[in-house]
């Protein structure tokens, strides 16, 4: 399976766990570490913290048929190549924004260490992804 493949099965396998994980928000945002954030925007209107889940996880389906279309599993999406860079220029900015801001506060947690790393890992999966296809060949 190539880096991009994977890179963009797993963007799917979050965005299907992020609608699935709706059935129960409440212990899902918690778990995440998001729940005081969720709290405060139900407080605006009770349905926010539900459409953002399902904006984030468009999102995140968005970047999995990036790396699909890069993989040729699926059809050749505008700008791919600019797609699959900035794709994983997000993952390592999200993964090491956050170590960096935890180690500089102090608050760092073994879930968000875990999760910084996934992020890490999925953009680089993206970079060197698309390295690896882009090196030789121009399209």
């Amino acid at each position: 399976m190539t880096m991009l493949k994977l890179g963009g099965y797993i963007n799917i396998l979050i965005a299907i766990g992020h609608i699935v994980g709706l059935i129960w928000a409440d212990q899902m945002f918690e778990v995440t570490g998001i729940g005081k954030e969720m709290n405060v925007l139900a407080q605006t209107h009770s349905s926010l913290p539900y459409l953002l889940t399902v904006f984030v996880s468009i999102v995140f389906f968005i970047f999995g048929l990036y790396g699909l279309s890069a993989d040729r599993k699926f059809r050749k999406l505008p700008f791919l190549k600019l797609g699959v860079f900035v794709i994983g220029g997000i993952y390592i900015l999200r993964g090491l924004g956050e170590l960096i801001v935890d180690t500089i506060q102090e608050t760092n947690s073994s879930t968000e260490i875990v999760y910084s790393i996934l992020a890490l890992a999925i953009g680089l999966l993206f970079i060197i992804g698309g390295l690896k296809k882009w090196k030789y060949k121009k399209e």
